[in-house]
């Protein structure tokens, strides 16, 4: 999927470009060393994981955005390697390829973020990694990003990119984005990354209220496996070519909707190509007394792994979706449960269950469909987006290392 140019520029916003190439961290014949450039400083927000086992390029971005003031020229990440749990060699060698990145762009070490994503507890192959960064400015342009979104993927089976224009008051704003995750993807940033670009002008505080507010309905709402990685990142720059972003005004809020539209298409993408996935299911919980009831209940369904077989093997199978709830934490009369496969009531209250097994079936065995649980008449509605889970996420898995 490759956006259209409009003419007089490509993917990338304004003062944008990236590249990527083949440093053969892990495999051959593939590219798996990528940068995002900006031609000037930007305004720079970033999350990452909450897992307390955080990978060395995660401490090291973490700290680059504090020492920069929130002001990023540059992104550089490989795959196939985590640099997680490396100790001080693993921050010696993120460091370096931060100083190897600002060499090559003429920048300070502070102003490049740097990422990774692969398999945890190995040294990176530091040798093909600073070389392969040498010849990473002669591959950026921003008419394409397919190279680039390819050289993060890892078990992905298709790159994951966007990108969209909204109209503002005083003219229009790109926003682009990639990204990647397939496994050990859950709720609390999944192993996923993401990179987005835009050509607004806004302040770096309101850029990171903006992605908190979209990233809690996008990558903080999806899961694949209910495990939460090491090296999860989504940041953003913001170039300032474009419109002026205000606090507090309607242009502020097109853009944190335009930018949670655009996370939202990416972390379905990731659920999509959830590994040996074959199902998106929209898990949604309403009724709920308060939020946290309803988020308690609709986590703990798409994470359940008898919720996601039965998904699998397309068998409405309405009672592994009331136990998930019922050992969630979420408050509320078991009496009062009502649950839907797209529209077709499955439960009435007082477990009453005379649905069609047929029309089931038939909702089931599409490629997407929504599961909703109405567990009373309060205010809280959560949603997550899950997959099935298969025999092939055994297989792959199993053998991750080699």
């Amino acid at each position: 999927m490759e956006a259209e140019s409009d003419g007089t520029h490509g993917f990338w916003p304004e003062g944008f470009s990236s590249g990527a190439v083949a440093a053969e961290v892990k495999y051959s014949n593939r590219k798996d060393l990528m940068l995002l450039s900006a031609d000037a400083p930007c305004s720079a927000a970033a999350l990452f994981t909450t897992n307390l086992c955080c990978a060395a390029p995660v401490m090291l971005s973490r700290k680059h955005l504090e020492q920069s003031a929130s002001s990023i020229r540059a992104i550089v990440c490989n795959s196939g390697n985590a640099n997680a749990a490396t100790g001080a060699q693993g921050m010696n060698d993120a460091l370096a390829m931060a100083e190897a990145a600002a060499r090559e762009l003429a920048l300070k070490p502070e102003e490049v973020l740097v990422a990774s994503t692969g398999v945890i507890g190995q040294l990176l192959p530091m040798e093909k990694v600073l070389g392969g960064i040498a010849s990473l400015p002669s591959t950026l342009q921003c008419d394409s990003v397919i190279d680039t979104a390819r050289a993060i993927m890892t078990t992905d089976t298709f790159p994951k990119f966007f990108t969209l224009e909204v109209r503002h008051s005083r003219g229009k704003v790109r926003l682009s984005g990639l990204a990647k995750g397939s496994g050990m993807i859950c709720p609390n940033m999944a192993t996923m990354l993401a990179f987005i670009a835009t050509d607004a002008d806004i302040a770096p505080s309101l850029l990171q209220k903006a992605l908190q507010s979209a990233n809690r309905s996008s990558f903080n709402a999806i899961t694949v496996d209910g495990d939460t990685s090491t090296n999860d990142m989504v940041a953003i720059l913001a170039s300032g070519t474009g419109p002026e972003i205000a606090g507090e005004s309607m242009d502020y809020t097109f853009f944190c909707e335009a930018l949670e539209a655009l996370m939202i298409f990416l972390a379905k993408l990731i659920v999509i190509d959830g590994e040996g996935a074959a199902k998106l299911v929209e898990i949604n919980v309403v009724g709920a007394s308060d939020q946290r009831d309803a988020e308690l209940a609709a986590r703990t369904i798409a994470q359940s792994s008898l919720v996601k077989t039965a998904i699998h093997g397309e068998d409405a199978n309405w009672g592994r979706v009331v136990a998930a709830a019922g050992r969630s934490g979420a408050r509320f009369n078991q009496d009062d449960l009502e649950l839907y496969f797209n529209d077709l009531n499955v439960l009435k209250p007082g477990f009453i269950a005379d649905f069609s097994e047929e029309s089931a079936a038939e909702i089931m065995a599409t490629n997407s469909y929504s599961i909703t649980l109405r567990i009373g008449s309060g205010p809280g509605h959560a949603r997550i987006w899950t997959c099935d889970l298969s025999k092939e996420y055994v297989d792959i898995n199993g053998s991750y290392r080699s």
